[in-house]
């Protein structure tokens, strides 16, 4: 079990962070396992992910915020530090397809997600005996154009108060609201069966089968206020061809979602994912 803390900084690009950096970590004895940076020319924004083992660091992590803050000051960074000996709580939002929601349920089993998983929600019954199997409790809220308001009232009060971190939209299929997703910004993660910017919305496979591509795709994104536009986090393809029909399309495509979305999960619980202007840097 690793014994580390991650800075993650994002600030205006200038000589000298990355130095300012390493020395503040040197001072406390740090032994660096694992740092990356980014710039971004046409955004003049530096990007940096920063790892060190623990065991003898003189620094107390309570004491870390009020000692690396001149630093911050001084280069302007937005800035976080996460423990790896902290687990992340995250629920899952799931409909009735169900092929990303056991793909999540068997890597956390397996240990594979560094998180706790303390809630399941979903507006149907069908996916209740999975959760059963993992030991997770399944709170079904149902969801209709007359108690959509109400519904995500009683969904924020299950999450608030098992203290979630993060959610996922394991196929959810339902539009979240604007009060919602700006009530956990950066911290929804959604899977759509399309390689976005192509075939947003509903029934992407059908336009794309009848679009005739050659490829199709899956896409896992921040959730924000339009839908399907969220800072992409991971994407990946597969060649189909004219003698697949839509329903080849749809099953070539869930192997597609269950690996996207658990990529893009596990990378935001490593703290390997940081945000800016509508576009994700990813730390490997």
């Amino acid at each position: 079990m690793k014994n580390t803390a991650t800075l993650l900084v994002s600030c205006p690009d200038q000589k000298g962070i990355s130095a300012a950096i390493a020395n503040f970590l040197l001072t406390y004895n740090a032994n660096i396992v694992d740092s990356n940076q980014h710039q971004d020319d046409s955004e003049n924004l530096f990007l940096m992910r920063v790892e060190w083992d623990l065991s003898d660091f003189t620094l107390n992590m309570d004491a870390f915020a009020s000692a690396f803050q001149p630093i911050a000051d001084k280069f302007s960074m937005r800035w976080r530090v996460a423990l790896s000996s902290a687990r992340p709580k995250m629920a899952i939002f799931v409909s009735k397809y169900d092929h990303c929601f056991v793909d999540l349920l068997h890597r956390y089993h397996s240990g594979e997600l560094h998180c706790e998983i303390p809630l399941i929600i979903s507006n149907h019954e069908d996916c209740r005996p999975l959760a059963d199997f993992y030991g997770v409790p399944f709170h079904v809220i149902e969801v209709n154009k007359e108690n959509k308001k109400a519904a995500e009232q009683k969904q924020r009060e299950l999450l608030d108060g098992a203290g979630v971190d993060l959610i996922v939209l394991a196929r959810y299929m339902q539009v979240l609201s604007h009060e919602f997703t700006a009530a956990y910004p950066k911290r929804i993660i959604n899977i759509h069966h399309s390689f976005l910017p192509a075939f947003e919305g509903a029934k992407p496979y059908h336009r794309a089968f009848a679009r005739g591509v050659k490829l199709i795709g899956a896409t896992s994104h921040y959730v924000t206020e339009v839908l399907d536009d969220g800072p992409i986090i991971e994407q990946d393809v597969t060649r189909i061809s004219h003698r697949d029909a839509v329903e080849d399309l749809v099953q070539h495509g869930r192997d597609l979602e269950r690996i996207v979305l658990s990529r893009a999960v596990r990378w935001h619980l490593d703290n390997r994912v940081l945000v800016y202007a509508n576009k994700t840097v990813i730390f490997s």
